[in-house]
């Protein structure tokens, strides 16, 4: 049985849309994304990546972009699913070689991918190749009337950020309200204590 690997930020969506490969006959790890996915999935290759692109894409992109830094994971065939065609189609620009699908044909897309892995795959020799020339507030996501909390950030960090539309509030406590988390740990028990919460708490401009 094919080992599946599902990228899902949500854990109840992350579950329900697992079970629709795992009815395909696949074996599917659903577990949301922590900050060692991608030190398994290099360690232990899955047969492909199924990344959800409706909810982060933006970190979805990402985790492609990372998994084809990496000798390992690089011929290891990917699968986006769903998303915004606007958003998809600068996904696809950056990752020609992923299989692009809805959820109404995941089940043929996946057997296709498995079949038919990147003989050539693009290699990225960097995470960040989705921002390259970009902003750094656009990078992060800070757009018009966004929330944005800056979590332990130092305490010049707006300079750093440069200019931002009048209507963008900065913050420096994550909560519900937030569109978007910029958070500074310092410690990898900080990050395991509080990754899951702050990555609930994010909105659509999702956690960095």
């Amino acid at each position: 049985m094919h080992r599946i690997r599902f990228i899902h930020w949500h854990p109840a969506e992350a579950k329900e849309r697992g079970e629709r490969i795992r009815s395909a006959g696949y074996d599917v790890d659903h577990a949301p994304p922590t900050p060692d996915t991608l030190s398994d999935l290099r360690k232990n290759p899955p047969a492909a990546v199924v990344v959800d692109l409706e909810r982060l894409p933006a970190q979805g992109r990402d985790i492609g972009i990372m998994l084809r830094t990496h000798k390992s994971t690089q011929s290891v065939p990917l699968v986006f699913v769903g998303g915004r065609p606007e958003k998809v189609s600068g996904v696809e620009e950056l990752l020609p070689d992923a299989v692009y699908t809805p959820w109404s044909r995941i089940r043929s897309s996946l057997k296709r991918a498995i079949a038919h892995p990147p003989v050539e795959p693009v290699r990225h020799t960097s995470a960040f190749a989705g921002y390259a020339g970009t902003p750094l507030p656009k990078k992060l996501g800070i757009k018009d009337f966004s929330k944005v909390a800056l979590v332990a950030a130092p305490d010049d960090f707006e300079k750093t950020l440069g200019n931002l539309p009048e209507s963008v509030s900065l913050r420096r406590r994550a909560s519900a309200g937030c569109d978007l988390i910029i958070w500074f740990t310092r410690s990898s028990k900080d990050l395991e204590q509080r990754f899951l919460r702050f990555g609930m708490l994010a909105g659509k401009g999702g956690l960095w």
